[in-house]
């Protein structure tokens, strides 16, 4: 399943390569897109993961680059 967020505040490329490459590393994703021009995060996420994803995305973010703020609605 094929999940999008949006985010606020990434800075640049080479951070929003660092946040790729966390999201990429948490468990039941399959492979993670985080683009700086567009400010969103696009996840591959396993079935029965995507309740949950949201969290741990969250807490990845914050702990990868602290000025970054994910946009739940």
């Amino acid at each position: 399943m094929i999940k999008t967020y949006r985010v606020r505040n990434l800075d640049c490329a080479n951070c929003a390569a660092k946040v790729e490459r966390a999201l990429g590393k948490l468990d039941g994703v399959n492979s993670a897109s985080v683009s700086f021009l567009t400010q969103k995060i696009t996840l591959d996420v396993e079935d029965g993961r995507e309740i949950d994803i949201a969290a741990d995305v969250k807490r990845v973010c914050k702990k990868v680059e602290p000025d970054m703020e994910l946009v739940l609605k």
